[in-house]
């Protein structure tokens, strides 16, 4: 007599497909190089929205657009620029006095824009940008 065997299905265990699913979700965030974003550091002061008409005439300007840079209402090139800033900054000596307000076109390169703030920098000046504030004022 001959038995007949039946044909046996067998499955895979159920656990085996999570765990293959976690060791690839460890392999690729081993092997998966993070590398932080760097750029310039910088530390920019705080402004105060009440500031006196005194001390602010004292504050240096720099206007940056794309054709040209402007120190205290003059235009001038990069080199120019630095000389004027550093001769400029020489004589004051408090950090209240060191402080430079830039003012940035929207479509002002970002290259010339960090060499006019590395200047600065390298200048002895204190950076600090003028933002554009809308108010809304009704009259009734």
């Amino acid at each position: 007599m001959k038995l007949q065997r039946g044909k046996l299905l067998v499955d895979p265990p159920a656990s085996a497909s999570s765990d293959i699913a976690f060791i690839l979700i460890i392999f690729f965030l081993v092997c998966a190089a993070v590398q932080p974003e760097t750029g310039v550091a910088q530390i920019l002061p705080k402004t105060e929205e009440k500031t006196d008409k005194r001390d602010q005439s004292k504050n240096i300007e720099v206007s940056i657009t794309p054709s040209s840079i402007v120190l205290n209402g003059s235009p001038l090139k990069l080199l120019e620029f630095s000389q004027r800033l550093t001769s400029a900054l020489s004589t004051k000596t408090r950090d209240a006095d060191r402080i430079v307000t830039v003012k940035s076109a929207p479509d002002t390169p970002y290259p010339l824009w960090i060499k006019v703030s590395q200047a600065i920098e390298q200048a002895g000046g204190i950076l600090t940008l003028e933002l554009e504030s809308d108010r809304v004022i009704s009259v009734e």
